[in-house]
């Protein structure tokens, strides 16, 4: 069998198409423990996820990790699971269909699709559903505002195991981050405000917790610290919060290695040590709610506040579908469309081309 099988059917005088490709983290298939097995197998196996040698991870991973954790996480999905599946696939689907209707609107006419690194929809199968739609240039968005090479990268690499089986090549463009772009952050900001406004003024501190990494990345040379904290000062100057005001903190810690400093959970505590009045904590490195979230900050970064003296604590939740952050997404895909619509034409253009055409045969 040929390393490059067969790509789909080229057909002479098909209309080319420009594809646009969302992809996010992924989850289990359902909140039991065989899918959570599955998923973290996966993603756990993953080289830029965990970059320890195979020969001392592999025992770990699956003499215990894989025979213990899956059923603790389990538990953990049910208790964020919605009737339509995982929180983070739907809000993806929801943003896919969303992202399709605003670039219509603007008179972009290309094909969206999503797809998770780990889990499904797969990469690979989705990027097969473009090319199969006459996609010849396709443009990979990672919803990771942030870079780092366990989240962005990685899906590069996904791309490019897939690029490695294709005998009919798409040209493909790659997002690499947007961490600073001004309507992502301005759609942050209005996403507090109206919460503040719910609460009736501002917290006592506003916690904008980044998920976490090896700190051991910072100094191979991941920009993804920086990143989070241009996007944390941008964000606190938008709301015009001065240092006391907020604080910029690390979650999902897992293992002994040191990670980025400081950690969320131990602020929470910390500031429930002090008798914090109200804490505010916003997410800003997801874009759709998920289990990282919904469990681990809005239940137990909760629990860990209330729990060590504090007063009242809210989330605030992710962008998911807010309007504006639709807006933003529509931004930064058409930007960086730009290049890669000089051959495939808007509906408009296909329109005044049409009329144009009619007009010379009516005219000869």
């Amino acid at each position: 069998m040929p390393v490059h099988g067969p790509s789909a059917a080229y057909k002479h005088g098909t209309a080319p198409r420009v594809g646009v490709l969302l992809t996010n983290l992924g989850s289990p298939d359902e909140p039991e423990a065989p899918a959570v097995r599955r998923y973290l197998k996966q993603f756990l196996s993953d080289t830029r996820v965990v970059e320890i040698p195979r020969l001392v991870w592999w025992p770990i991973l699956n003499g215990i990790i894989l025979n213990t954790r899956p059923k603790k996480s389990a538990a953990k999905y049910r208790m964020v699971w919605t009737p339509e599946g995982s929180p983070l696939k739907v809000h993806t689907e929801r943003q896919v269909k969303m992202l399709r209707g605003y670039l219509h609107k603007r008179g972009i006419d290309v094909e969206v699709a999503g797809a998770m690194r780990y889990g499904n929809p797969a990469i690979a199968d989705s990027l097969d559903e473009l090319v199969a739609k006459a996609c010849d240039r396709i443009l990979v968005l990672p919803l990771y505002p942030q870079y780092a090479a366990s989240t962005t990268a990685s899906t590069f690499d996904a791309v490019a195991a897939w690029s490695a089986t294709q005998r009919n090549l798409p040209g493909i463009n790659f997002v690499r981050n947007f961490h600073d772009q001004p309507a992502y952050i301005a759609a942050l900001a209005a996403s507090v405000r109206e919460h503040w406004e719910r609460e009736v003024g501002p917290p006592d501190v506003l916690v904008m917790s980044f998920h976490g990494l090896p700190r051991r990345t910072l100094e191979l040379g991941d920009p993804y610290h920086c990143e989070c904290l241009k996007t944390g000062r941008l964000l606190a100057e938008s709301l015009g919060l001065y240092e006391d005001g907020y604080r910029i903190t690390f979650q999902s810690r897992f293992g002994k290695a040191q990670w980025l400093e400081p950690y969320t959970a131990p602020t929470l505590a910390e500031l429930g040590r002090a008798k914090t009045g109200r804490v505010d904590v916003i997410c800003p490195g997801f874009v759709s709610d998920c289990l990282e979230t919904l469990e681990e900050i809005a239940m137990e970064g909760r629990d860990e506040f209330v729990a060590a003296g504090g007063g009242k604590f809210t989330y605030i939740p992710c962008l998911n579908e807010r309007d504006d952050w639709i807006h933003a997404l529509t931004d930064i895909v058409a930007a960086n469309l730009q290049p890669m619509l000089r051959k495939a034409p808007t509906v408009s253009q296909l329109a005044a081309a049409r009329a144009d055409a009619l007009e010379r045969g009516a005219r000869n």
